[in-house]
This record gives structure tokens, sequence and C-alpha cells, in this order.
């Protein structure tokens, strides 16, 4: 018995230590899944900043461009070559020692030799190819970086909308939760006025299906949150799985939004002297009309300089039917030096220079037409943000009148409808407008300020260093 007792306790004593080794392997991971990461805008834009595919494939391109200056510096220094070969050549061959001697020059032999040369060249004049390229790939460089700064104003504008979406998805659903709240509150009044007869049966049915709708009203709140979340967690690239609590910023004051002003002639005229896009698109279009002279050049001549060392060591050289060393030959009595100047005019080359020529014409005219059409579509961006804004402002004011007259009239239902001077029908259609005036004045309160953001980006304003409410 006491042998049983022993075994029972020992056996306890596993459970229980294996019991506890499974709740220390399982605290980390409830741990972490009580982790929550908060994010404000700020720091959702930094973070998309970080992580966008399309920045990193334009910081790229914009080092691609940088290293492109360089080969092209590098262009106006002398070319510089070397190279070294050696053969074993076995047969009969003609050696001019032992023609000179009278012997038969004619001899089946097997030779080696070794031969080296270095060559520089450097171009004089090429009708200024050199010049004309690094000025085109200076401009291709800043257009790198103002289409890099412009995909930067992209990712801060999507990233901006996106968290607005959501904070704003956020109060909706606020708003159908506190009518939610409301009318379940009223069903359980009608309930108990319909128990002591106060009240028809009606009333108590049409509460119901009141109080259905504003649950599906909340449902579908909750989905649109949702579906936001997820695309705004898209836009930052972080872990889908991560979770993340986006920080609320104080928007209850809209007045400053209001009280901006903007002057429509001068955002235009603002937009069109510093969005990155314009600027862009000039610098390619300066970088075109190097090509068209770098293409024009090619009609004109061309004058190099060159200079090459060489020698050559072979067993079969002699001097004086004496076998020469290889450092004899090598460095010594087989080395050349040679010097050239080379002048070359073109004269025709199958019409292709003058193709060259009409087709950088045609790119550059394509490039001014598509620069004219985009200042045309920047006038008509900022006039439709301007007039957008104004809209939305001048909404935000009236739904501010509607949300306090419709609350007093909500309020005033509800104490009239519990004194029997009003009835259902009154009191829900008081209550739904007071939940339609809440839902209008929040989407006011946001639309006013995506519209500030829009009209900043429009004018390429959009840094990212601090984005305000």
């Amino acid at each position: 018995m006491q042998a049983h007792r022993e075994q029972k306790l020992n056996t306890d004593m596993k459970k229980n230590l294996l019991l506890f080794l499974f709740a220390i392997l399982l605290i980390p991971a409830s741990i972490r899944a009580q982790e929550v990461q908060k994010i404000t805008i700020q720091d959702a834009i930094e973070i998309a900043l970080e992580n966008n595919y399309a920045l990193k494939q334009a910081k790229n391109n914009l080092n691609l461009a940088e290293e492109s200056i360089f080969s092209e510096y590098a262009d106006f220094l002398p070319s510089v070559s070397s190279s070294l070969s050696g053969s074993r050549t076995s047969g009969q061959q003609f050696i001019f020692d032992r023609f000179s001697e009278g012997l038969d020059p004619f001899v089946n032999i097997t030779s080696q030799s070794l031969s080296g040369r270095i060559s520089a060249n450097m171009n004089i004049f090429n009708g200024f190819n050199n010049i004309l390229t690094l000025r085109a790939s200076e401009e291709s460089k800043v257009s790198r970086e103002e289409s890099l700064q412009r995909a930067q104003e992209s990712v801060i504008f999507n990233t901006a909308s996106r968290y607005l979406q959501v904070l704003l998805d956020k109060e909706l659903l606020e708003i159908a939760k506190e009518n939610l709240v409301t009318s379940q509150k009223q069903l359980e009044q009608i309930n108990a006025q319909v128990e002591v007869g106060s009240r028809p049966a009606v009333d108590k049915y049409n509460q119901e299906a009141t109080v259905a709708n504003d649950e599906l009203a909340v449902t579908q709140r909750e989905n649109s949150l949702a579906l936001n979340r997820i695309l705004l967690i898209r836009q930052l690239q972080i872990d889908p799985l991560g979770n993340y609590e986006f920080v609320v910023p104080d928007v209850s004051d809209a007045s400053e939004y209001s009280l901006v002003a903007y002057e429509l002639e001068y955002l235009i005229n603002d937009a069109l002297k510093y969005r990155s896009d314009i600027r862009s698109e000039e610098a390619d279009i300066n970088a075109l009309e190097y090509q068209l002279l770098l293409s024009k050049s090619s009609l004109l001549p061309t004058i190099s300089a060159s200079y090459g060392v060489s020698s050559r060591y072979s067993d079969q050289y002699s001097l004086a039917g004496q076998d020469v060393s290889f450092s004899d030959q090598f460095f010594d009595q087989q080395v050349n030096k040679s010097l050239g100047l080379s002048f070359s005019l073109p004269l025709f080359n199958n019409w292709n220079r003058m193709y060259n020529i009409q087709a950088s014409q045609v790119q550059l005219k394509n490039a001014r037409l598509s620069l004219d059409n985009t200042k045309l579509q920047v006038v008509q961006e900022v006039t439709q943000a301007y007039n957008d804004y104004s809209s939305y402002a001048k909404q935000l004011e009236a739904s501010e009148k509607s949300l306090v007259a419709s609350e007093k009239a909500f309020e005033t239902q509800q104490e009239r409808y519990n004194v029997g001077a009003s009835t259902l029908i009154e009191l829900s259609q008081a209550q739904a407008n007071y939940a339609s005036a809440k839902s209008n004045y929040t989407q006011a309160i946001y639309n006013l300020i995506f519209q500030e953001k829009l009209v900043d980006y429009y004018l390429g304003k959009l840094t990212g260093e601090d984005i305000k409410f």
C-alpha cells in the first residue's frame, strides 16, 4: 500500500511538472498575442517611406544616374589597353639569319614566341560628344531626383488617405454602436410600457425592427473598417498578422480648417513652379535637347591621338649567329614605340545619322507636348481641389448646424414620447436624423482634412515631416 501511494505521488508530480513546463511554453505566445503596436499617422508615413518598393526602385534609378555621370566624366580620360600573347609553331619556317649566312633558310623546326603591347588612345575632338553626353546625364539625374520626390509625395498622400479612411471608419463605427445602444434602451423602455399596457404592442415590434437595422449597420461598419485596415496595412507593407492600433488624433475642432484661405491663381502658379513631376519632365526635355545636339555632332569630324609600346621574344631570334636572351629581346632589342594622330571625316553612313537627328527632334517635340499636357492637368487638378475644398468647408459648417438642431430635436421627441405626446415613428425618425447628422458631421471633418492634404499633394508640398490635423 505504501509503495502504491509513493508511485501515485510520483505520477502526480510528473503530471504537475509537465503541466508547469507546458504553461511556461504557452506564456510567451500569449504575451506576444497581447502585444499591440500603436501607430500614429506620422509613424505610418515613416514606415511607408521605408518599406515602399516603388521608392526603392526610384532610389536605385537615381543611384544608376549618379554612376552614369561618373562614367561620363571618365570618358574625358584616355583609354589604356594591354595585351600579351604567346605561340608555339611547328613546321618548315624561313630563318633570315640562315639566309644571310648562305645556308638553306627553310628549316623544319618548332619555335616559341611571346609578344606584348600597351597602348593608349585619347580623343582630342569628337564633335563635343563627351561634353554633350555629360550634360544629358546630369539632366537625367535631375529628372530621377524629381521623380523620387514625386514618388515620396505619392506614398505620403496615399498613406495619409488610407489612415484617414481607417480613422473615419472607426468614428462611424462608434456612432453606429452608440445609436444601437440608444435603440436597445428604447426597446427596454417600450417593453416595460407594453407590459403595463401604456403602449401598443406594435411599438415593440417596430422598435425591434429598428434595433435589428442598427445591428446590421454596426456589422457593415465593422466590415468596412476591417477592409480599410487591410488596405492600410498593405500600404505600409508590414506584417498582416500583426496586432496594430491606429491612434486617433483629436479632430473635434475643425474651425481651423474652415478658416484656411486659398487663392486659386496663387495655388496654380505655385503648383506649376514647384511640382516635382513638372520639374522632372523639364529636366527630361533638357536632356533630349542635349541628345539632339549629340546626334548632330555625328556629322562633325573626329581627331584622336594614340601611343603604344610593343615588344616580342622568339627563341629563333639570333644576332650574328648568337642566341639572344629573353630579357635582351623583350626589354631592349625588340621594343617598338608608336605615336599616331588620326583624323576622320564622316561622308556617308547609309542615312543613319540623319535618321538619328530626325528621331531626336521627334522625341523632343513629344516631350514638350507631354509637358504642356501635364501643366494643363495640374491646372485642372488644382482648380478641382480648390473647388472641392471650398465645398467641403461649407458642408462642414452646414453639418455642424444640422448636428446641433437634430440633437435638440431628438431630445425633444424623447421627452414627448415619454409623456405620450409623440409617436414611436416620430421618435425613430428623430433618432435616425440625429445619427445621420453625427455621421455627416464626422465625415465632413475628415473630408475637409483629406481635401487639405489633397491640395498639398497637387501643389507638391507633402514632405511627410509633419502631417498635422
